[in-house]
């Protein structure tokens, strides 16, 4: 180094030179140019990230009671008796709400111990959890997350967070969540935080909220948990999969260890109850109440099934939720719905349509489903259809029927066709086989004064799923005879001016090309028939002649929807809808409230599954008001009632020589409380039905095969179950459901009057000739509606002079005469009846002009003189038959019941 003066100036020198001046000036502005850059960038950077940070926290949801409260809730089914019975409830939604009040403090201790040991005292957040949780993932130590229950309240139930696909878009939740978490820590109670948090977490087996785990894994209600089983709940929350005390047992029990040894940390429990809680075999109880939960859990039932069809179209229909809207709230709104159903009526119904021993015969059919991939790839699919195909047209078996003995013989033939259909190198890909009995049951019991639907069933045997084939409301069968009753009678007597004693003349009858015949037509014709003998002995022609020569087919079928049968369309318009010959048939639930609309004196109410619902927070969402309208007048509702009590009478039997007919109501006739019905079975037993009510309830029961197989064929050697059995349990569950009740019978309102009057001809009778009749006393008192009384006298019975020795209509050369009853045959009429024996005869031959006149008084010339009173003329005696062209249905009677034979034969006259 030089320190001399040449050194010193020559240093001095080169400071001074311009190079290096102007190189410093260039350095020190660089620099500065690059301060200021850096400096502007870091305050562009900073206020971006300010602005984005408040854009974010701008962008958080506001927070309430309201959204803080979890969702997804299931809803409870109650019946009229307040007892839980169902709960609808679909993935992600089967929570119930616990109150703090309700959760044990270890189970509060045992969640704060794992999740958020500060929960009591931070503010929302907690910085040395978040801390603790970034040194974790750093260092590879990790020790737990660093999310608060609060935060984790929000991040479920607020922002629905947890599965963002991007870094930037965790981060932003990450940062509402923390916002979030301290605003609802100042302004909500952390007892009602930590409530929320225990009613929102999912614990396994679509268990949401400790309520719902409480009961799935250990039987018993949150309240009630021990310390042990409070620390396995605990343990599931943080990996309800990894974690679950069934499946994950060696882990959740890991959990539990980890959280009592917390708990005794915290200074939450002492080493004592630690110690004891570790002892406690809680695992074998968790797989105990799994196996029960198992075994015991079954299918909504069919009122349920029912109940949540009328709910859905409440809420879509009165309150225009969507159909998606209205399912959501369904099953997961955590509705409680108040049904009609009545729990003591309910399992009477269950237990008589279950009984055996109510059934003569048990069949059973098949669903079959076979999905098979055979080997040159192509894949088909098989039903029962293919194994009726199979029987008939490989087998030759044109008897087959789709009914087996037994469930063996069932899966055998089962066996059997896949024997014959599977090559060697074909793979079943699925397959599903259910049996089921035959014959089957629907039955539908209401209260006909409310509407209210007190039980139903919608068939026998086990409900292996729910919202499966309903046969009391989905399925649609013909009434057969019970519709006589709608779309004939009814609406005779309410608008046509008919009445109970008005008559029809029983003989074959035919309208267009389609030909009418009775149930009973193996025993001859009964002439003139009322409308009550109609409704007692179920007779089809007096119910076809009274709809197309008073009613009208397209009145009787308008008539019909008034009484709630929705199923009628247009084609129903016809002769045979007096039968119940219709093109889809009617449900049992639609035509039991028909006849319910009678019970009630003409009020027809929709039927009624639920009283009230109530929302998730307890608030009525609907208040189920019935919906009601008149659709007869209480006189005629009163008068059918008394014709079908009538024929529940054992006495009531029509009699012929050597033969009778019954009413086809006897055998449903209740011991303990007045009954009125109708019966009705099709013409080749396919369908049974009988519909009647007391003075509390309107009952209607069906019977059949699911695929209309005949019940009884005689001929052919079928039974099937027969077609009685239906009115045996239709009796057995009625008298068991009105057992204690007193009777108050049936009230004849003021709208009734009542009449002695011919039942010939159901006007007023002619003192000593109706009474004469030769097989008996035709007069009779019946109801009517005031104003309905007939005025004008009988017209169908003739007292006439005849001929003593002949007895035909005397000439005036018989020498001995007599007076006989006899009756006015309808002009066109040729068929034998019991009332043509008693026709007017022919004049006597035996006496002619060559005799001597025996008595020459012109008076006895003129016909009263000659036939006395109440003669009228055959050719005026009634009105000749007319003819109507309407397109014919099936023909539905009744099944005859066995010939019995009885010492009197006068068709009025009652019987033992």
């Amino acid at each position: 180094m030089n320190y001399g003066k040449s050194g010193t100036e020559q240093k001095i020198k080169s400071i001074s030179s311009k190079n290096k001046k102007y190189f410093s000036k260039l350095c020190f502005s660089f620099i500065k140019v690059i301060f200021i850059l850096c400096l502007f960038t870091g305050l562009v950077a900073a206020s971006t990230g300010f602005g984005c940070f408040n854009g974010i926290i701008d962008a958080a949801p506001e927070i309430n009671m309201e959204t803080i409260v979890p969702s997804g809730y299931a809803t409870t089914v109650y019946d009229s008796a307040g007892n839980l019975t169902d709960t609808l409830v679909k993935a992600g939604a089967n929570r119930e709400e616990a109150t703090y009040e309700e959760l044990p403090e270890n189970l509060i201790n045992a969640f704060i111990a794992i999740e958020d040991s500060r929960f009591w005292s931070h503010s929302g957040i907690d910085l040395r959890s978040i801390t603790r949780a970034a040194v974790g993932v750093i260092t590879g130590n990790y020790k737990g997350g660093g999310s608060t229950i609060t935060q984790q309240l929000i991040k479920n139930n607020v922002l629905k967070g947890g599965n963002e696909k991007s870094f930037g878009a965790k981060m932003e939740r990450k940062i509402q969540e923390q916002y979030l978490a301290l605003q609802l820590t100042k302004s909500m109670d952390r007892k009602l935080i930590i409530t929320n948090y225990l009613n929102t977490i999912n614990l396994g087996n679509n268990s949401l909220g400790v309520k719902v785990a409480s009961r799935r894994y250990f039987n018993k209600e949150v309240s009630d948990l021990t310390l042990s089983e409070c620390a396995v709940l605990a343990g599931i929350t943080q990996n309800p999969s990894k974690f679950n005390p069934i499946s994950g047992r060696e882990e959740n029990e890991k959990k539990r260890k980890i959280i009592l040894q917390y708990m005794v940390d915290q200074e939450l429990i002492s080493k004592e109850e630690q110690e004891e809680a570790l002892a406690d075999n809680v695992y074998d109880r968790i797989q105990n109440v799994n196996l029960i939960s198992k075994e015991t859990s079954t299918p909504y039932s069919y009122f349920t099934d029912e109940l949540i069809n009328q709910v859905m179209d409440t809420l879509v229909n009165q309150l225009g939720y969507t159909n998606t809207q209205a399912s959501n709230l369904l099953y997961s709104g955590g509705l409680q719905i108040y049904t009609t159903q009545d729990p003591a009526i309910q399992a009477i119904v269950d237990e008589e349509v279950n009984n055996p021993e109510n059934y003569t015969v048990a069949k059973y059919s098949m669903e079959y489903r076979l999905s098979v991939t055979h080997g040159d790839g192509t894949t088909e699919h098989y039903s029962e259809k293919d194994i009726e195909k199979f029987h008939k047209n490989t087998l030759g078996d044109n008897q087959y029927d789709g009914l087996y003995a037994s469930q063996e013989a069932v899966q055998s033939d089962v066996e059997q066709y896949k024997a014959w259909l599977l090559k060697e190198d074909d793979e079943i890909i699925g397959e599903r086989l259910t049996k089921i009995l035959q014959p089957q049951t629907s039955f539908v019991i209401m209260d006909q004064a409310t509407g209210e639907v007190k039980a139903i069933s919608g068939g026998r045997g086990e409900k292996t799923d729910s919202l499966t084939l309903n046969r009391a409301c989905d399925t649609l069968r013909q009434p057969g005879s019970t519709f006589k009753v709608l779309t004939a009678f009814a609406p005779a007597l309410d608008a046509k001016g008919s009445t109970l004693g008005t008559v029809y003349y029983d003989a074959p009858y035919t309208v267009g090309t389609k030909s009418f015949n009775n149930w009973y037509s193996n025993k001859g014709y009964m002439g003139y028939s009322s409308i009550r003998d109609g409704i007692i002995y179920s007779m089809n022609i007096v119910a076809v002649r009274c709809l197309m020569e008073t009613v009208s087919p397209q009145l009787g079928i308008e008539y019909a929807k008034s009484f709630g049968i929705t199923s009628l369309v247009p084609e129903d318009i016809t002769a045979s809808a007096a039968l119940g010959g219709l093109t889809d048939g009617v449900s049992n639930l639609e035509l039991t409230a028909a006849f319910a609309a009678i019970a009630n004196g003409g009020i027809y109410t929709k039927p009624v599954f639920f009283t009230k619902i109530l929302d998730h927070n307890g608030k009525v969402l609907v208040n189920n008001e019935p919906e009601t309208k008149r659709v007869l007048k209480d006189s005629t509702a009163f008068l059918l009632t008394d014709a079908m009590a009538e024929s529940m009478q054992s006495n009531r039997k029509l009699t012929r020589p050597g033969v009778s007919v019954s009413s086809t109501s006897t055998r449903a006739a209740l011991s303990n409380m007045s009954a009125a019905g109708k019966s009705g079975t099709t013409s080749k037993n396919n369908d049974i039905w009988f519909v009647g009510y007391t003075p509390y309830y309107t009952a209607g029961i069906w019977g059949g095969c699911d695929s209309n197989q005949k019940l009884i064929d005689t001929a052919a050697g079928v039974n099937n179950g027969g077609t009685s059995f239906h009115k045996d349990i239709w009796r057995k569950i009625m008298t068991r459901v009105h057992e204690g009740k007193s009777d108050p019978g049936f009230s004849v309102p003021d709208s009734i009057e009542s009449a002695t009057i011919c039942r010939k001809s159901g006007n007023l009778a002619v003192s000593g000739v109706c009474s004469a009749d030769p097989r008996g006393d035709a007069t009779y008192t019946e109801y009517f509606a005031k104003g309905t009384a007939p005025t004008e006298v009988c017209n169908n019975h003739i007292r006439a002079s005849v001929c003593a020795e002949s007895g035909k209509l005397p000439t005036p050369f018989c020498p001995d005469r007599t007076t006989g009853i006899f009756m006015a045959i309808p002009s066109g009429e040729t068929a034998e009846t019991d009332d043509s024996v008693f026709a007017l005869p022919g004049t006597c031959t035996i006496h002619s002009g060559s005799g001597t006149i025996i008595n020459p008084n012109p008076s006895d010339n003129d016909p009263s003189s000659i036939f006395g009173p109440g003669y009228v003329p055959e050719t005026t005696a009634a009105p000749a038959t007319q003819n109507h062209t309407v397109q014919g249905t099936t023909e539905n009677e009744e099944t005859a019941p066995t010939k019995k034979r009885y010492n009197s034969w006068f068709p009025y006259l009652p019987t033992e």
